[in-house]
């Protein structure tokens, strides 16, 4: 549970101010909590009129995260502008090094970059808070590379501070489980593929389905490894048979459980030794 005696309305205060400061602004729109918030703190100060949502689709992304993403923006009433971006037909992406995440940011700030200018909007902003940049985040890079704005983050609110923000102005996705491409799933080093990203789908949607909250399908060739928060293991191992029979249609021959529990970036192991 987010106690809301953790936010810092100094931090928040300063977020709105630098949003405002942008003048008008294109929110590089997921759904995601730190996104939501940002493009209400756009709507709030600026107007829509001068804040624009924009969700981009891809392979990387499931679409019920975009239909998800598609009801904030009507709930919080946002403009959208639906792109699709092509990353995974990136050679520098799907060979899946460890920079894969910046090939991927300079791909979804270069097909924004046009739109913004189309709108006649005078920034390019995403969510990005503060944390972000301490752990391995090369896709940052791409945005500090553009000039791309990310007001959270340099107001210094921190990923619990942005869920209390969120939780304060009503938004309904504050406690929302934090998500990431399904690129991630897949080890740095072993190719992503459109196959294995619709393999990964499927399987976390059956685990969903049978109510865990937190979840992450690590794809290891005919092996899929499964994380859900440390206190559902003991449901999991408890619904093993549905479990693997739902991860076994996805397509993988063998279903194991990872003891630790979910961990983001844990795939970043692979090649930190």
């Amino acid at each position: 549970m987010i106690q809301l005696d953790r936010l810092d309305a100094g931090r928040l205060d300063k977020a709105r101010a630098i949003v405002r400061d942008l003048g008008s602004v294109l929110v590089a729109f997921s759904g995601g909590v730190d996104s939501t918030l940002l493009l209400k703190l756009a709507l709030d100060e600026l107007g829509p009129e001068r804040a624009v949502a924009v969700l981009a689709s891809s392979p990387a992304y499931p679409e019920e995260e975009q239909e998800e993403a598609r009801g904030l923006a009507a709930e919080l009433g946002a403009r959208l502008v639906e792109v699709d971006t092509d990353e995974v037909e990136l050679e520098a992406y799907r060979r899946n090094n460890p920079d894969r995440c910046f090939h991927c940011k300079e791909e979804l700030f270069g097909t924004l970059e046009p739109i913004r200018q189309e709108l006649g909007l005078e920034q390019l902003a995403y969510g990005a808070t503060a944390g972000d940049e301490g752990d391995h985040r090369p896709g940052h890079g791409s945005a500090l590379r553009r000039g791309v704005r990310f007001p959270l983050l340099e107001a210094g609110m921190a990923k619990h501070e942005v869920r209390a923000a969120a939780r304060r102005l009503g938004l309904s996705n504050w406690n929302k489980a934090s998500f990431a491409c399904l690129s991630s799933r897949i080890p740095h080093g072993t190719p992503v593929t459109v196959e294995a990203l619709r393999q990964i789908e499927a399987a976390e949607r059956s685990l969903k389905a049978l109510g865990f909250r937190q979840v992450r399908v690590r794809h290891h060739g005919d092996v899929a490894r499964i994380e859900v928060d440390p206190d559902e293991i003991t449901r999991l191992v408890e619904q093993r048979a549905a479990a693997v029979e739902g991860v076994r249609a996805a397509g993988y021959k063998f279903v194991a459980i990872d003891l630790e529990g979910y961990s983001t970036g844990s795939l970043n192991r692979t090649w930190r030794g």
